[in-house]
């Protein structure tokens, strides 16, 4: 199924709570998820690599943001997650080199939530440089250390990394979980697989996630 029609048949689909439960708790490769034809490198140790691929501008990555994020919370040092703001196109492009930018500034935590939300519900249209100067600045954000940021060699590192990640991990839609550099799931796969919808299609997803964390956790053993 084409991958943007799999998202808006996620958030269309009724649920069906028993089958959805037990498929999420038991996901099987194909459906709840996806094996990578070849395992991406990580240098988390024995820890388990988490890594969402999203955008700010995405309405799911939007909505799954608060689930992930309590979920990330749970696992504590269990594993070691990371975001990677996806590249798509000249409009986009503002927002991604915001992300890491906050990254960069150590201040990705502090101000991640409030991106989504300016975006999402302040409707700040962060396609421009500018408007994204405007908004860092009214943040509270030192506005001559953020655009030094931006435009730096470091964050346009970050730029080139990210277009390779999505190549490498085969990233078609997102947001996207990547699990210990093999492991590929969503909520657009599980609501698809599972036909559930809405917040059912995520919480069903975090159950995928900790069925494919421990099935890392006990491979390293």
């Amino acid at each position: 199924m084409n991958p943007l029609r799999r998202l808006i048949c996620c958030a269309a689909l009724l649920a069906a709570p028993g089958f959805a439960a037990a498929s999420a708790a038991s996901p099987k490769e194909g459906a709840e998820y996806q094996l990578l034809p070849e395992a991406q490198p990580t240098d988390s140790g024995r820890r388990i690599e988490v890594i969402e691929f999203f955008a700010y501008y995405c309405p799911h990555c939007y909505a799954f943001e608060p689930y992930l994020a309590d979920w990330v919370k749970k696992q504590g040092d269990n594993i070691v997650f990371r975001r990677v703001h996806v590249p798509r196109g000249a409009q986009v492009a503002a927002q991604q080199r915001l992300f890491f930018t906050l990254e960069s500034l150590g201040l990705l935590e502090q101000f991640h939530g409030k991106v989504f939300n300016a975006y999402h519900v302040e409707r700040v249209g962060f396609t421009q440089d500018e408007q994204v100067f405007d908004w860092a600045s009214r943040a509270g954000i030192d506005r001559a250390k953020f655009i030094d940021t931006y435009r730096s060699f470091g964050v346009q590192a970050k730029l080139r990394r990210a277009q390779a990640m999505m190549e490498a991990y085969r990233i078609t839609h997102w947001p996207m979980i990547a699990v210990d550099g093999r492991f590929l799931t969503s909520p657009g796969m599980v609501g698809e697989s599972a036909s559930l919808g809405g917040n059912d299609a995520l919480q069903g997803t975090l159950q995928v996630m900790d069925t494919l964390v421990a099935r890392a956790r006990a491979d390293k053993k």
